[in-house]
């Protein structure tokens, strides 16, 4: 059982510091002080957590998925203290984000500076992937996504609404034409990208429904890649409208059939648990809601958001 905050606390400075010697002179500890503590938490972790060598000292993974969770446990606490001491709680720690890259560029990372900026005791690590990061195996404090996971054990809230629309640049579609229907994109150049794959589903009028099968010699697992393509003039592109409404405004995409588009895909932020939730996380869901919406109003794709919190 992990009871002993002392021995977390050895711990992270264990890794900070690169060494065991280094981690006592820093704390004014004797060696053999800092290392029976180590030993210590590995018999209670039963795990060997740091491998060590004549030259240097390195976390195996299971060091990694307990130096993650150790820092915000540290952080909870050191905020819990300050309410304690000051009667209101000053944001601090680390905030670890994971985000899809087109979005972590566009909106989270400008989030993620303000909130370094205005709050000094903040750091933040931005983790921008395709792919699907596993928000506790790999130490987030909050994950944000573009549509809403079928199944999860963690707390989801709804930051905006959103879904994917038919984009191409003015040079494509000059050189090809606008297709009048969903058919018509099998005759098309079509990006794809995971996320959005051969298969193209799209919601039309009058709540009718379709499905196209697309085709394309261009195919990435990076949604930023596919979308500098797009821009290139090499075919049309299924985008989330967050990730396309700059390039939209500018006009160097134009939508293509303006009466489909995608599946609902609200962007939503998933995190462990609401109780106990840190400062600096609360900080970040609240200033993630704010940019989408205004962005979404700006560019005149304004609809009714509810900041909810689903379990």
């Amino acid at each position: 059982m992990l009871d002993d905050i002392t021995e977390l606390r050895t711990f992270v400075r264990i890794v900070a510091a690169g060494s065991l010697s280094a981690a006592g002179r820093e704390m004014g500890l004797a060696l053999s002080v800092v290392s029976k503590r180590l030993a210590s938490l590995e018999r209670r972790t039963d795990a060997r957590l740091i491998a060590r060598s004549t030259r240097r000292l390195a976390l195996t993974e299971e060091g990694q998925r307990l130096h993650g969770h150790a820092q915000r446990i540290l952080a909870e606490i050191a905020d819990a203290e300050e309410a304690l001491s000051h009667g209101r709680v000053e944001p601090q720690g680390v905030l670890r984000v994971g985000a899809p890259a087109a979005l972590g560029r566009m909106h989270v990372g400008p989030v993620c500076r303000d909130l370094v900026e205005a709050h000094p005791r903040i750091s933040v690590e931005l983790c921008l992937s395709d792919r699907m990061v596993d928000l506790i195996d790999e130490g987030m404090d909050v994950v944000v996504r573009i549509g809403a996971p079928k199944e999860s054990t963690l707390v989801l809230r709804r930051l905006a609404d959103n879904h994917r629309i038919v984009v191409g640049a003015p040079a494509y579609l000059d050189r090809r034409g606008h297709p009048a229907s969903p058919r018509e994109l099998e005759s098309h150049d079509c990006i794809q990208y995971r996320g959005a794959g051969g298969r193209w589903r799209l919601l039309g009028p009058g709540g009718a429904a379709i499905e196209v099968d697309t085709a394309s010699r261009l195919r990435s697992d990076n949604g930023d890649v596919a979308q500098d393509w797009a821009l290139a003039g090499c075919g049309l592109i299924l985008k989330s409208r967050i990730d396309v409404q700059e390039d939209l405004a500018a006009g160097r995409l134009l939508r293509v059939l303006p009466d489909w588009h995608g599946d609902p895909a609200p962007v939503c932020a998933l995190f462990p648990s609401q109780r106990q939730l840190p400062t600096r996380v609360r900080l970040f869901l609240d200033a993630m809601a704010r940019r989408l919406n205004r962005g979404e109003e700006s560019t005149g794709f304004a609809q009714a958001v509810r900041p909810t919190i689903d379990t």
